[in-house]
């Protein structure tokens, strides 16, 4: 088992990932920006290293002051958490190189799946169903453009190959516009990712986004820990989760489950890790992997009560998985809403001082949060702010502790978007389940 983690994010993710450290006897060393001193799990590790200003560009995302962190502290290994470095190929090389195991794929994985057009290719050549596309890179010939997008047929939707987070993306209905959105996508490519590299798809029009959970220990055993829904979106940022996802045909769900854990023997995949899909008509579609562990993770643990961080630090360590795929049981439903502090209307952040917090409880209830009372919430990252995490035998059960567990939670003296979520779970369709990518949106008027 390693020795000593260096932790490097923040906030709840931070805490989380200290938790398992703590149960699994292993040391933590907290990094933090100057703005975050007073963070909760600075307060509980080991050893605590301030690695620069508030400035995440010379904080968290400096790789040489968090390698040299691990170097003063003579830890074994550094998680990334989520977010920040957590998907950087560079960085996890530049970890290893130093000495220090990276608690995450190897490099090489990170840039294979970190890379739209790859990524694809390799799904492919793995089983995993993926979106009608060009399969690769398009070509500079607008003639062979057009053919392709003929042969997928209209609409298509043009995605920059190292893109993410809904950038790099253009919609087009119709061939006189295919060519020119072709290249103001290669141009915003360049300028936003450093490559212009673009790729195209069949656009699905009216999709859910489900997402596969998986565990690989890099020596032959991966297992899947079924799947989540995370259709409840705004402008491509997930606003609620749940697991399993609801409604999903039965024979196409185990049928991606054994393509995704067989894609991770394929590309002797290391960690934890989700293939995202969206889903129409009864069927799935590949649009990406995030090689990290997710913000939504915990709606699976919930469902198979297997802990992902703790199989990650175990994984980094050489160890085998500890459970095999007939040991997991899918056992009832799971949901998560995330607390942001923002306004609930205008989504404007809202940091400031956490005058007073109180936690919701009750059966199947989980917080996983860094806030306290007098904590202040800095204005230099992330809105995230919590995690509520419901459970319960049935879907019904769940959604209506997370109902009783929203009206129960207080967070004064900041606003949040505990408002929307409480709208979320009182929508009809939403309590019905399977709505799609599209509905949040629709339904604020966006």
């Amino acid at each position: 088992m390693l020795d000593k983690v260096v932790i490097a994010n923040r906030g709840e993710i931070a805490l989380r990932i200290l938790r398992a450290c703590k149960e699994l006897g292993i040391k933590t060393v907290a990094i933090h920006s100057s703005a975050d001193r007073d963070l909760m799990h600075v307060r509980q590790a080991d050893e605590a290293v301030c690695i620069g200003p508030a400035s995440s560009l010379q904080s968290y995302l400096n790789i040489p002051a968090i390698i040299s962190a691990a170097e003063v502290t003579d830890a074994t290994g550094i998680h990334p958490g989520y977010g920040f470095l957590a998907e950087n190929a560079d960085f996890a090389e530049q970890v290893e190189k130093s000495g220090f195991t990276f608690i995450g794929p190897k490099a090489d994985t990170i840039r294979l799946m970190g890379d739209k057009v790859s990524a694809i290719q390799a799904m492919i050549k793995s089983g995993v169903p993926t979106v009608p596309g060009s399969d690769g890179q398009l070509p500079d010939d607008p003639d062979k453009i057009r053919a392709i997008a003929k042969r997928i047929g209209y609409p298509v939707i043009i995605k920059a190959a190292a893109g993410g987070g809904g950038r790099g993306m253009r919609v087009v209905h119709s061939e006189a516009a295919v060519i020119n959105a072709v290249h103001v996508t290669q141009g915003e490519a360049g300028i936003a990712f450093g490559d212009d590299t673009v790729y195209m798809e069949k656009f699905l029009e009216n999709p859910r986004h489900v997402e596969v959970q998986v565990l690989s220990d890099g020596q032959g055993n991966a297992i899947h820990l079924y799947d989540r829904d995370c259709s409840m979106q705004r402008r491509h940022q997930k606003v609620v989760e749940e697991a399993p996802a609801p409604g999903i045909d039965p024979e196409a769900r185990a049928a991606v489950f054994k393509a995704c854990v067989d894609a991770c023997n394929e590309i002797n995949y290391r960690g934890a890790g989700t293939f995202e899909f969206l889903y129409e008509n009864g069927r799935f579609f590949f649009i990406e992997m995030n090689t990290r562990v997710q913000v939504e993770h915990p709606v699976s643990e919930m469902i198979t009560g297997v802990d992902i961080v703790k199989e990650q630090l175990r994984i980094a360590s050489g160890l085998k998985l500890s459970i095999t795929q007939d040991q997991i049981k899918e056992n009832g439903h799971s949901f998560e809403c995330r607390i942001n502090a923002e306004d609930a209307k205008t989504f404007m952040p809202s940091p400031g001082k956490v005058k007073h917090f109180h936690t919701p409880g009750g059966n199947g209830v989980r917080v996983d949060s860094h806030l306290y009372t007098g904590y202040s919430v800095p204005p230099h990252y992330d809105s995230l702010i919590a995690k509520l995490i419901t459970y319960g035998e049935d879907r019904e059960t769940a959604l209506r502790r997370m109902q009783i567990a929203l009206d129960e939670m207080v967070i004064d003296g900041i606003k949040t978007n505990i408002p929307l979520q409480q709208d979320i779970m009182a929508d009809a369709n939403f309590q019905i389940g399977g709505v799609n990518i599209h509905y949040l949106e629709k339904k604020l008027g966006l």
